[in-house]
């Protein structure tokens, strides 16, 4: 009898054992995601009937609420809060601070307009600090009403309207600051300029697209951009190009109205774009002294423009008869006959140039004549930090025999595979697979943020690594652009970005980006967090450049391996991108990396208490 007892009691004892050990497993799968336990849902994984994508499937923001501060607890290099920047800061770009220039006891060439290039400051002297927003900050107006008007208070600085006042470039009317669509050399309005350039060229129906031939256009010392702002509607994409000048806010002004534009000056370095990335470049009034060191300046832009690629040029060279201006123009007239352009039409206040087709007018220049081509072995695609060289870049074999880009008319180039593609080594097949890809990837981000969403939420969107442009491509149908950043292990895939008839550039994330604090809605970053820890750099010196350049209400949309996302994760309160949040564990593609995620934040409004002041 006792022997059967303690059989009882055995087999109990092992029962107990056995679900106790159940239960720890259960607990253990739990923990780290197992698929024998509830899991992060996945984007493929199926709706309820009626269900939000984002409660019904994704993981709401109450999720975080606890986790944040435990995890503060158990690790203390999570900071509980990231620091506030002095007020004074509150328009601050970290590699175009003239102070730091003058605090590192640089000297800087301002013949050469070196002081407007970048100088990035040492990490020790970085500001790892939140940029805060003016006193009085709204959230911008949104597009299209925003190409007309923005908020005084968001960039207050009124001393353009005053300086321009008689070329309508903008007006001050109460709490907004207004733009009558003026220019320099067109007082009357940018669209009616551009159709009289259209009509210079004889361009059907006095449109400048050409039927959709003109697509990419950069415009040099643009201004607010209402150059750029007008071409908009003609299917039209310009980079809007200026320094931060003494007319220093024109470019955040640009931006803030939602227009395609960046800080950059024509100085010693390239810029960072590919060779032939524009059909037409654009100067009005620009006050760029291009005859200086051999036409380096004109050289660069040749390197810039498409076969056969326009310069519109609107300045008193072109027109005024004095002395000086007679003495520039011939100069200049002579400069670019010997680089093969020829004069197409001259009207009025303008001049348009075109340069050649094919290398066939090169060959034909007398030996020794200036400027001379390129060497062989330049790449004419390599521009992070290249100084320029006063040389003409000759066209590649294929595109001497082909006389032209080869390029489909907007909108077929969007998807058609460009012949550059050769170039770096992508067959039209895996182009097209790419951009698929991202199609269904643009899809399920947009469901992911569907309770977000709003008309017109997003304006001003960056791709932070933009590969072969597939994310902005997919989002053509919104109204909207895309800044498409090709980060400098990546740089050559670019010209397929230009190609495609979109626009981007070359960066270093390792360094800030060369814009205005609070000029984006949307930042879009695909395995870059997992590329600049590969190469040393800093995680949260990227979460807080990030916060620079977004606007408040703007969304980051991470798309990493897990181990970045459950870092970045932590830091979301400290950066107060609270406002909403959710993660997902994306369906697999041909893309995709090891244990992907996507982590989707808001940046919420907040503004500098006075009693910081």
């Amino acid at each position: 009898m006792r022997q059967k007892n303690e059989v009882i009691n055995t087999s109990k004892l092992f029962k107990y054992l056995l679900m106790g050990l159940t239960v720890f497993l259960g607990l253990v799968c739990l923990y780290n995601g197992s698929s024998f336990a509830p899991r992060l849902p996945r984007a493929d994984d199926p709706l309820e009937d009626g269900a939000d994508p984002v409660t019904g499937r994704f993981l709401p923001k109450r999720y975080y609420s606890d986790e944040l501060p435990e995890d503060q607890e158990r690790n203390p290099e999570v900071p509980r809060s990231i620091p506030v920047c002095d007020l004074n800061h509150s328009e601050l770009i970290p590699c175009l601070d003239r102070n730091l220039i003058y605090q590192l006891k640089l000297k800087p060439n301002l013949t050469l307009m070196e002081h407007y290039e970048r100088h990035c400051p040492p990490p020790h002297r970085r500001y790892n600090c939140l940029i805060p927003p003016p006193i009085g900050y709204k959230i911008p107006i949104k597009w299209p009403a925003s190409r007309d008007q923005v908020w005084k208070a968001n960039i207050p600085h009124t001393h353009l309207a005053q300086e321009k006042s008689d070329q309508n470039w903008m007006v001050v009317d109460g709490e907004k600051i207004r733009f009558p669509g003026g220019g320099t050399h067109f007082h009357y309005g940018a669209d009616k300029y551009i159709a009289a350039i259209a009509g210079m060229l004889k361009f059907p129906d006095e449109k400048l697209n050409n039927g959709g031939n003109i697509r990419n256009v950069l415009d040099v010392g643009c201004g607010v951009a209402s150059f750029g702002a007008y071409l908009l509607p003609l299917d039209i994409i310009a980079m809007s190009l200026a320094p931060n000048d003494v007319h220093e806010n024109q470019i955040q002004f640009a931006l803030e109205r939602g227009i395609p534009s960046t800080l950059g000056v024509l100085g010693t370095k390239r810029l960072p774009y590919p060779s032939r990335s524009f059909e037409l470049a654009h100067c009005s009034r620009c006050r760029i002294d291009w005859l200086q060191r051999d036409g380096i300046l004109l050289l660069e832009l040749d390197r810039l423009l498409r076969p056969g690629g326009y310069f519109v040029y609107s300045s008193p060279e072109a027109y005024a008869h004095d002395a000086d201006n007679r003495r520039i123009w011939n100069a200049m007239h002579d400069l670019l006959r010997r680089m093969c352009w020829r004069v197409v039409s001259r009207r009025d206040q303008t001049v348009i140039w075109a340069k050649p087709f094919s290398n066939s007018c090169y060959r034909k220049r007398e030996p020794g004549t200036n400027p001379p081509l390129c060497s062989s072995d330049e790449d004419p695609d390599s521009t992070w930090n290249v100084l320029m060289k006063a040389c003409i870049t000759p066209y590649s074999a294929r595109m001497h025999k082909e006389k032209g880009s080869g390029l489909k008319p907007w909108p077929p180039r969007l998807t058609a595979a460009p012949t550059r593609l050769e170039d770096i080594g992508v067959s039209p097949q895996e182009f097209l697979k790419d951009t698929s890809i991202w199609h269904d990837r643009v899809v399920d981000y947009w469901k992911q943020m569907r309770s977000l969403m709003q008309r017109n939420s997003f304006r001003n969107v960056m791709d932070m690594n933009s590969n072969l442009g597939g994310f902005a491509a997919a989002l053509r149908d919104k109204d909207l652009w895309v800044m498409n950043v090709a980060p400098v292990n990546a740089s050559s895939k670019l010209k397929i970005v230009y190609d495609r008839g979109l626009i981007g550039t070359v960066h270093d994330w390792c360094e800030s980006f060369s814009t205005y604090p609070r000029t984006y809605d949307l930042l879009h970053a695909w395995a870059l967090f997992s590329e600049i820890e590969e190469r040393g750099c800093s995680t949260e010196d990227l979460l807080i450049e990030m916060d620079r350049i977004l606007r408040p209400e703007g969304i980051v949309i991470i798309r990493d391996k897990l181990s970045v996302i459950n870092y970045a994760r932590k830091f979301l309160t400290a950066l107060k991108w609270d406002g909403w949040i959710s993660e997902v564990e994306p369906r697999a593609d041909a893309l995709s990396l090891n244990e992907e995620r996507v982590l989707i934040a808001k940046k919420r409004l907040w503004q500098v208490e006075l009693t910081m002041l």
